[in-house]
């Protein structure tokens, strides 16, 4: 009979380690001088596990300065004690999955700081990597300082985000019900989808669940389209004569009812997002006083507030957001309600963790990467970070193309003069990260110039580049109108 596996929990209880662990507990750090200043003389290291974690402190702090402890409270309790006993006051570990969040509060809430770092920036050192290496790797670059803290909410914030991102996957869910309703209908050779935009808005729903039903004439079904849908009684009706299979109906049944579950668990985040909004404090920013002599600005004219409409909370995002932020982030062209919400769910309203928006715009991943060799370029590259807040603001970009606004006639300009269009795409976003960095530092209002504004500044740009590229060769220009 073969002999039953232990569980980690049963073989950390019993102590018991393997020959491989022995063997890696019996390396010591390397006792070489590398020539760094200690930044962190109380350091330890942790590499984060899903069924347990390997924590490393000096070698003068324990006789075993490596050791195992599992992933349940107890065991974190019973490690943080372990650190205050050898006199640890700070640790490093990786932001691994979400394995790392009850080890952090755990360890916060016994006062050691902890530092969460990128699993990018603490690669190891070539040659076979275990888990004991690896805490030992990371408590050696927290002790010389060459590791960095990531940045995190606040825990109000916190809650605000993982609302959001919940109501963003039932959002796609949604899609997928819609998606799945219209394969459903196509299998029937039902061509609803050709003559309505929408087969989830008022006549698509209001069709289908008359098919549901039991209805199978056309013309009936027909009826049903609101008096805005373009196309004509005959029309619909024709795309609504299928083969009714019994087994795709309830095919359909199954995606209708998947999307209003979808949609009553919006409503549920809707309220529950609504209240956390309203614990948030209110933000009041010392705007600058105008220069004396300095033109008023005019902002723009205020829309009529509008419904909201499909996925978009019921709720009035854009009063809320102002209060928290101090400032209207809508008021930029090209970001809406939903980019603000989503701009302030990700980072917040503090920017003091960006040392300038320069710093903020490189940690959005919307700035070009280069490796830099005495002094010059020798490798350009894209940098690959998951941002839903970059997502947002490229999506943002995007939308300015037929904006008569100065941003839009800045987009179309960067379209004409990058090569790319992912690239004239990011350029904009970069510049929609600084002017949301600029407002939230500076509290000043985004008041448009107009597209026409922007023409006459390139053109004169253009004119003085002009002038200095003929003077530099001998040359003058003279208007046409002179010379002729």
């Amino acid at each position: 009979m073969a002999k039953r596996k232990m569980s980690t929990f049963e073989r950390l209880s019993r102590g018991e380690m393997n020959r491989r662990q022995r063997r890696d507990l019996g390396r010591k750090v390397a006792a070489g001088d590398p020539g760094l200043t200690i930044e962190n003389p109380n350091a330890g290291g942790i590499d984060v596990g899903n069924e347990s974690h390997y924590v490393a402190v000096p070698p003068d702090r324990d006789p075993n300065p490596v050791q195992e402890f599992g992933c349940w409270t107890e065991a974190l309790r019973r490690m943080a004690e372990w650190l205050k006993a050898c006199r640890i006051d700070t640790v490093a570990m990786q932001a691994t999955g979400v394995y790392w969040i009850a080890l952090y509060d755990v360890l916060e809430q016994h006062g050691i700081r902890v530092v969460l770092v990128n699993a990018q920036h603490t690669k190891n050192v070539p040659g076979r990597k275990t888990d004991v290496q690896e805490s030992q790797w990371l408590m050696k670059l927290h002790t010389y300082g060459l590791v960095r803290d990531s940045f995190r909410l606040p825990e109000q914030i916190e809650s605000v985000r993982t609302i959001w991102r919940l109501r963003d996957r039932h959002v796609k869910e949604a899609g997928r019900a819609v998606q799945h309703m219209q394969k459903a209908l196509t299998k029937m050779n039902i061509q609803l989808a050709n003559v309505i935009s929408d087969i989830h808005g008022v006549s698509g729903q209001a069709i289908i669940g008359a098919i549901l039903k039991g209805e199978r004439d056309p013309y009936q079904l027909a009826d049903l389209k609101d008096y805005r849908v373009k196309a004509s009684r005959e029309e619909v009706a024709r795309s609504l004569e299928g083969n009714w299979r019994e087994d795709v109906l309830f095919e359909l049944q199954q995606a209708v009812n998947g999307y209003h579950f979808v949609h009553q668990q919006m409503q549920e985040c809707d309220r529950k997002l609504e209240r956390y909004l309203a614990s948030l404090p209110t933000r009041i920013l010392d705007v600058p006083a105008q220069p004396e002599g300095a033109p008023a600005a005019t902002p723009k004219k205020k829309k009529k507030a509008k419904k909201p409409r499909g996925n978009e909370p019921q709720l009035d995002l854009k009063v809320e957001l102002s209060r928290i932020c101090g400032v209207d982030l809508t008021s930029i062209d090209g970001i809406n309600v939903m980019t603000a919400q989503t701009i302030v769910s990700e980072i917040g309203t503090d920017m003091s963790g960006f040392k300038d928006e320069d710093h903020f715009a490189s940690w959005l991943g919307l700035t070009p990467s280069k490796d830099i060799s005495a002094g010059k370029t020798v490798r350009r590259g894209k940098k690959k970070v998951n941002n839903r807040v970059a997502v947002a603001l490229r999506t943002a970009a995007t939308t300015l193309l037929e904006s008569d606004s100065y941003l839009g006639a800045r987009y179309r300009h960067l379209r004409r003069q990058l090569p790319t269009f992912a690239s004239a795409v990011k350029a904009m976003a970069h510049y929609l990260a600084l002017l949301v960095y600029r407002m939230f530092t500076k509290g000043e209002a985004w008041v448009d110039r107009g597209a026409a504004q922007f023409e006459r500044r390139r053109t004169e740009r253009e004119l003085i580049s002009l002038n200095s590229r003929a003077r530099a060769n001998g040359f003058k220009l003279i208007p046409i109108a002179e010379a002729s």
